[in-house]
């Protein structure tokens, strides 16, 4: 298995074109962002729950970024897997759907972001050590057996969005372990330049981000898969691909 997965996306995938907001608007989205981090972050961290959702929501909002939900809300104790385009994915989970996020374990590190999904109890993977991975799906499947439901990129890294990589089936062995169902989550952005690409910095992506005039990001929930008795985590990772409905996806070894 590759522990470090690389995607092929580059600068070169965002072919511009798309309409800005003038200098100003862009910079009163990002002062409106740091507020909200400001102001938010403290009663996230404190009273999780609602005001755990409310901050995502406002940090779209100032933003300006659109949330569209298709689908039906996943149950609690539900495995969520989704493609992966942009770190806008993190914030939209968790403004539609209380989840325990699986993160590779240098989002920690991301100004606010890390810091909310540490609170919210993420679950940080570590690519450098292989042998920890028993270890994090015991606590993935922990989670979804005591009625939390847990979200995973199973692409291991960004794409574009018009290009998908192989889902790593690995962790959906904790779905089987618990006998959780497994949501596949569409995401797509009107826009590639919500795309988090080839050298992107975190803070270089927020800017891109707040100049772009209209985006929107949908979320679109596929029917719950239940893996069978004797299922291989392969073969559900396979399912899962096939249930985004995207062609390129593919299975890893």
């Amino acid at each position: 298995m590759n522990w470090h997965p690389a995607s092929g996306c580059d600068d070169g995938c965002r072919p511009g074109g798309h309409t800005r907001v003038r200098p100003v608007t862009a910079g009163l989205r990002v002062a409106g962002l740091i507020g909200v981090l400001l102001t938010g972050l403290l009663p996230a961290a404190l009273l999780r729950g609602a005001a755990l959702q409310a901050l995502p929501r406002a940090i779209l909002a100032v933003l300006g970024v659109r949330l569209v939900w298709r689908g039906a809300v996943p149950r609690p104790g539900s495995l969520l897997v989704a493609n992966h385009v942009s770190w806008l994915d993190i914030v939209a989970l968790y403004s539609v759907v209380p989840v325990r996020l699986v993160a590779k374990h240098d989002v920690r590190e991301w100004p606010a972001i890390g810091a909310t999904a540490d609170r919210s109890g993420a679950i940080f993977i570590d690519r450098t050590r292989p042998k920890t991975l028993p270890r994090t799906v015991g606590e993935v499947a922990a989670a979804l057996r005591g009625g939390r439901s847990v979200a995973l990129f199973p692409e291991g890294t960004t794409y574009c969005g018009t290009e998908s990589g192989p889902f790593r089936p690995a962790l959906f062995q904790a779905a089987i372990d618990a006998e959780a169902p497994v949501v596949p989550i569409s995401i797509s952005y009107d826009s590639t330049e919500a795309a988090f690409v080839g050298e992107d910095t975190l803070w270089e992506s927020v800017l891109r981000v707040a100049r772009v005039r209209r985006l929107t990001v949908t979320l679109a929930a596929a029917p719950a898969l239940r893996p069978e008795p004797g299922a291989g985590r392969q073969t559900l990772a396979r399912a899962a691909q096939s249930s985004l409905g995207g062609s390129g996806y593919r299975l890893a070894a």
